[in-house]
């Protein structure tokens, strides 16, 4: 693939990369790049990172940019909306099952204004961002750290750290849980048994190989040919069949999000 310029390529199978995509080095060739299974990476998409990792059935829509010198990684089930940035110059993570809505800036550093004339902004730091994370579209965000489940609402400027399962609006971004509520209610292990039960009825594939279970400690993970899915912990034994990967497909992206076991 001419697109991918990499030193250390690790390709997951099933993974469509646009032709006109270019994923590099910040100086030629990247020193490691991992992209996992059934991932999308669309048209005119720019990853110029030396080090770059992204997650199984993660999305990267078209336009979108990137960047820097320290490792990028984005976990399992992402979706980066069109025309986005992320730069990785102060290092960034970004956990499992986020959505980055189209139009957004996520950004890990400050630079420009010329240090010899007395110029006071220049600096880099960690961008952290949790699991089930949302920035909902067009939001700009600092270096932060995220917590898991917190949520910016569209048109957010997010400056400081986000808590666990709130949700922030406004420019600068504020915390609005106290009106709007929370990103996450919580649901019973017997209440997404019901509902998982209920995707596989509706999901019009063979449902021979699929289990639901309320966790895998109950389970005989030597069953290579069943994959298990775990509603307590919210994973599943990758086994990469026809089915497994339909149905995954079928859940994603609202219905439900599992990772690997």
């Amino acid at each position: 693939m001419n697109q991918i310029s990499a030193l250390n390529l690790e390709l997951g199978v099933n993974t469509i990369i646009d032709p006109t995509a270019i994923i590099r080095g910040i100086n030629g060739p990247a020193k490691r790049i991992k992209i996992g299974d059934n991932c999308y990476i669309g048209a005119n998409v720019q990853i110029i990172c030396d080090d770059f990792e992204l997650g199984d059935y993660s999305k990267i829509q078209n336009n979108t940019t990137v960047h820097g010198y320290k490792p990028c990684k984005i976990g399992h089930n992402a979706w980066i909306g069109q025309f986005s940035i992320i730069d990785s110059i102060g290092g960034t993570t970004i956990g499992n099952n986020c959505g980055i809505g189209a139009h957004s800036q996520l950004w890990s550093h400050i630079k420009f204004g010329d240090m010899l004339e007395g110029c006071r902004f220049l600096s880099d730091s960690p961008l952290t961002i949790g699991n089930d994370v949302w920035f909902v579209g067009h939001c700009i965000v600092s270096p932060i750290t995220a917590k898991d489940k917190s949520m910016a609402l569209v048109g957010s400027v997010v400056t400081k750290d986000m808590e666990e399962n709130c949700i922030y609006a406004g420019s600068p971004a504020k915390n609005i849980s106290e009106k709007a509520g929370n990103q996450f209610s919580p649901v019973s292990v017997e209440d997404k048994l019901a509902i998982m039960q209920q995707h596989l009825k509706d999901w019009d594939g063979d449902q021979s190989s699929i289990r639901i279970v309320s966790n895998l400690e109950d389970v005989n993970l030597n069953q290579e040919d069943l994959t298990y899915f775990s509603v307590s912990d919210r994973k599943y034994t990758k086994r990469s069949s026809e089915q497994e990967i339909s149905f995954m497909k079928y859940l994603l992206p609202e219905k439900a999000k599992f990772t690997p076991n």
